[in-house]
């Protein structure tokens, strides 16, 4: 079904589950009800929180109520009458919306509210059965045309997004065409909520949380493994890609972020400290202590393109609210780089970035799109420098031979950007890698470098970012392998299971002289039996599993179980080694 279908149906249905909500709870207060991505919600006051089982029963109302094939009416009201129609109602959200309409204009509606007014002088109204909701429309003709919906969870929404304002609840729910459509959709929940990171993450073993220190992960031993081992593999190709690693103090000073204009612009996501009675912060991004380092000497033509790259610890505030396991936190490790260049070199190091971040994304299996964003109403530097920045984008996107979607207006307010979306093993996007040029900083520090001529010049300057936040990133690694990690990343590459007690020595032995070949082993030495000790292996998702008995040392061949096969392996010692040894090597 086309798009625009999908969305009058699940705009429709978002109508129809509200029509259900107030014939339950006729006090109820309604917010807004938008499209979403995969769906819609319905933003609620109840008056007193409702539960699972309450969501179960708005479900089952709203089904009876798509079996009566009530008709969508518009009727379209002055703004006044419509004010005093929902006053009249106790409807003080749709009042309070109506009276921004009418006072400030429909451009200063959150995007969350686009869908209720196109003017300022009248509105129209839809009615489904005895509800009626403020919205522009269109939707489709009557209930039973919504298609197959399920309403998917409740969660808190402060009103407008304000955390000073009431919570109301929002409740989700999905639409398609078919049941099988919904089945699949379904289907795909269930399997990302197997796959969700949190949960894994402490299954795992990997990483936590804690109350003293939230938003701030801990990282264990297993999770460090990982992580020692996609920063290994970043340096490596990043200094085969000529890039020089640096690093950049953490705390700066108030003067550095008012010259770069975070102090005015960013401050509230910002820790500050204070020492020997000077403000200082704790850097949010690595940019300005790159543009110190660049600063310290003078450059010739001949160096550029100068490209640094930092693995920098960065700190920014965000809602309680927001946090969300290593998808978004307070403290985070981001895989910065910034290259110093010339105008003419603009192409050239785009389309490096964009073949390095493949090469990256392709060692995990992750595919990516490419979005290019242009200049945005607020902004600054000439029209000559934007046109010269989104011209080198385009022609490097061009010569890339990939296929990409150009965002107008979109681009960051000093410059435009390429973002990439990686898809993972569900098909899911996630925005990780970001190209942006920067004319702002290299103007803000003096940025120079002494050209062909001898005159002096300024730089044009690359920020960029593949993994992202090192956090998120480790996040969707997690989800995309649903914990089970190749070979080269997993944190325990062989387990040992001794078949019993007099077997444990023997395989030490073994374990040892795997680990002198730096294959991380792990021997399960608890007094139980080989089945169970087998089954907790395979929770943990281990590659190989050895079982070590009399054969085994006796030096016969060895049995293995690897990870996904039914079927067990008899392999000879030195070749197995060989085997794993080769998957650590080549990244498998």
């Amino acid at each position: 079904m086309e798009e625009k279908n999908i969305e009058m149906m699940c705009h429709s249905c978002a109508h129809l589950v509200a029509a259900a909500a107030q014939s339950l709870y006729p006090e109820a207060k309604f917010g807004v009800g938008p499209v979403v991505e995969n769906g819609f919600y319905y933003d609620i006051d109840f008056g007193e929180p409702i539960g699972e089982e309450d969501l179960k029963k708005i479900e089952k109302r709203a089904k009876e109520l798509f079996k009566q094939k009530i008709k969508f009416e518009r009727e379209e009201m002055g703004i006044d009458e419509a004010i005093k129609y929902f006053a009249d109602n106790k409807q003080e959200y749709k009042v309070e919306l109506l009276k921004d309409i009418k006072e400030k204009g429909t451009t200063k509606l959150d995007p969350e509210e686009a869908d209720l007014a196109d003017s300022v002088d009248h509105v129209s109204l839809y009615k489904t059965g005895d509800f009626v909701d403020l919205c522009r429309g269109p939707h489709v003709e009557h209930t039973k045309q919504v298609g197959v919906f399920k309403l998917t969870k409740l969660a808190g929404a402060y009103w407008r997004g304000d955390q000073n304002n009431a919570q109301l609840q929002r409740i989700y729910g999905v639409c398609f065409e078919t049941k099988d459509e919904l089945n699949d959709y379904l289907h795909l929940i269930a399997e990302a909520e197997k796959r969700d990171h949190k949960k894994l993450g402490r299954e795992l073993d990997l990483f936590s949380f804690h109350e003293e220190a939230p938003g701030f992960p801990f990282f264990k031993p297993k999770g460090t493994i990982i992580w020692n081992e996609l920063t290994k593999y970043w340096q490596e190709v990043h200094s085969l890609a000529g890039y020089g690693e640096v690093r950049t103090p953490v705390i700066l000073s108030k003067s550095l972020w008012e010259k770069s204009g975070h102090w005015d612009n960013y401050r509230e996501n910002m820790y500050t400290t204070e020492i020997d009675e000077e403000e200082y912060a704790i850097k949010p991004m690595n940019c300005p202590g790159g543009m110190l380092l660049f600063r310290e000497g003078i450059h010739s033509y001949r160096e550029l393109p100068v490209r640094w790259a930092e693995i920098g610890l960065d700190h920014r505030h965000e809602l309680s609210g927001v946090l969300n396991g290593l998808f978004r936190v307070r403290s985070f490790w981001q895989d910065d780089a910034h290259i110093f260049m010339t105008e003419e070199q603009i192409k050239d190091e785009i389309l490096g970035v964009i073949n390095l971040a493949d090469e990256i994304y392709s060692k995990f299996g992750l595919e990516s799109n490419l979005e290019l964003s242009t200049r945005p109403k607020k902004s600054i530097g000439s029209d000559e420098a934007w046109e010269m920045a989104t011209k080198g984008l385009k022609d490097a996107l061009d010569d890339s031979g990939r296929e990409y979607v150009v965002n107008e207006g979109d681009g960051a307010f000093y410059g435009p950007k390429i973002d990439l979306h990686i898809k993972d093993a569900l098909g899911r996007t996630w925005q990780c890698g970001t190209v942006q040029l920067d004319m702002n900083l290299p103007e803000r520090f003096d940025l120079t470098y002494i050209d062909k001529d001898n005159s002096e010049k300024r730089p044009i300057m690359i920020h960029r970012v593949i993994y992202g936040s090192f956090e998120r990133f480790f996040g969707i690694l997690i989800e995309h392998y649903a914990g089970a990690f190749p070979v080269w990343l997993s944190p325990v590459q062989v387990h040992f299971v001794p078949v019993s007690e007099k077997h444990v020595e023997g395989a030490r032995k073994i374990a040892e002289e795997f680990k002198t070949l730096d294959i991380r082993v792990e021997i399960d030495e608890a007094d139980e039996t080989v089945g169970n000790k087998i089954r907790k292996s395979a929770k943990q998702k281990h590659p190989y599993v050895l079982v070590v008995g009399d054969k085994e040392l006796a030096g016969e061949d060895l049995m293995i179980r690897v990870r996904g096969q039914e079927e067990q392996e008899n392999i000879g010692k030195k070749e197995f080694i060989e085997r794993v040894l080769e998957e650590i090597k080549d990244r498998k």
